[in-house]
């Protein structure tokens, strides 16, 4: 399932670097604008404390964890929709990806330059949004102009796509992102063929020092930026925020899983950002885990919120979907209440579930077919 998050941000906010992290790819990170100008892709693996258990109450030899496809791509300056910096190379860029995590500077450094002269995480993220929503009026309108044809020629896709249009515009004319736009079922459907920047799912990493990680609770600089980006992501978006500190992940990613687990607790952390960042992204995407296990691997496997059984199949094999008779399945918590399938069969945990059933995340499953 090659869905892809694309990380955004203005230079130097640590796009980069938290890149090299996620992915341990070397992508260049520097002190200055453009240090990205191709965007980098790399495939990361999501983490999920279930595989672990689950392979030690089935003894797999090894577990394979679900994973998610992430693009660093170049910063975004003031007026890019006109042109400035890489204007619309960066633009298609981001048009190209289904989800934007946004790194938001939250810290302050005089040895790193920031493009604007001074640290305002809001500012920034109002910049980003403006230039998305710019590129997307221009676009709606060639779109309309288009359509416009059509519509006076009766073709319905035509004259649907031009209402949308026609409430769209006031939105983003109006400074908001076509992301907030309620909008009805049918209407999102035909959304997407627009593949308009200002609609794409989004989430927020504020990017902080790491003397302000463990305590962000206070008065200092970090914490009022973070607490900013919080409350306007909250007023303006409904979208989430993670903390991460690009210095530390950037240290985190060169050692042990071991010696990195020592390191965040003696920061007074219990995750690492990365981690957190991957899960969310996930999330964003709309995606969810159901596992297979046995003697030679416990494998997470990766659906859409709401797929029904043959369709998780399907991402095994097409095979499967085709021919899909059953799924036997077990809850998660359920598995690990029992210690095991046959203990969970007799105790009547074990489901035999249909074609119309909506996999929960967490399932345990083993698909039955013919073909």
């Amino acid at each position: 399932m090659a869905l892809e998050v694309g990380i955004v941000g203005l230079p130097n906010v640590g796009k980069s670097t938290i890149f090299n992290a996620l992915t341990a790819a070397g992508a260049l990170a520097a002190n200055y604008p453009f240090a990205t100008i191709e965007p980098n892709v790399g495939v990361v693996a999501v983490p999920d404390h279930r595989l672990d258990v689950i392979r030690e109450h089935i003894e797999s030899e090894k577990i394979v964890p679900a994973s998610v496809r992430i693009v660093d791509i170049a910063g975004i300056v003031r007026g890019a929709s006109t042109g400035e910096g890489l204007g619309n190379k960066f633009l298609s860029h981001i048009r190209e990806v289904d989800a934007v995590v946004q790194v938001i500077r939250c810290f302050e450094d005089e040895d790193i330059h920031h493009v604007s002269g001074s640290v305002d995480p809001v500012r920034d993220i109002e910049v980003i949004h403006t230039e998305l929503i710019l590129a997307d009026l221009a676009s709606l309108k060639k779109r309309a102009e288009r359509q416009s044809k059509g519509a006076r020629a009766g073709d319905k896709v035509a004259k649907a796509e031009l209402a949308l249009i026609e409430k769209i515009l006031p939105h983003l004319d109006a400074g908001q992102p076509a992301l907030t736009l309620e909008l009805a079922d049918e209407e999102k459907r035909l959304l997407r063929e627009f593949f308009l920047l200002s609609a794409k799912p989004t989430l927020f990493a504020c990017n902080v020092r790491e003397d302000d990680l463990a305590d962000l609770s206070g008065d200092t600089p970090a914490a009022q930026h973070v607490a900013a980006v919080r409350k306007y992501a909250t007023e303006h978006l409904g979208c989430e925020v993670v903390v991460i500190s690009a210095q530390i992940e950037s240290e985190l990613a060169e050692l042990p899983p071991e010696e990195a687990k020592e390191f965040l607790a003696g920061l007074g952390v219990d995750d690492s950002g990365v981690g957190l960042l991957i899960r969310a992204a996930y999330h964003l995407l709309g995606l969810r885990t159901y596992f297979t296990t046995g003697p030679k691997e416990t494998r997470a496997w990766t659906i859409h919120e709401g797929d029904k059984a043959p369709a998780a199949a399907g991402v095994i094999h097409s095979d499967l979907e085709r021919g899909f008779i059953a799924a036997e399945t077990i809850a998660f918590d359920d598995l690990m209440k029992f210690g095991s399938h046959a203990k969970a069969r007799e105790a009547g945990r074990l489901r035999i579930e249909g074609k119309e059933y909506v996999v929960a995340d967490g399932d345990v499953m083993e698909f039955r077919f013919n073909v």
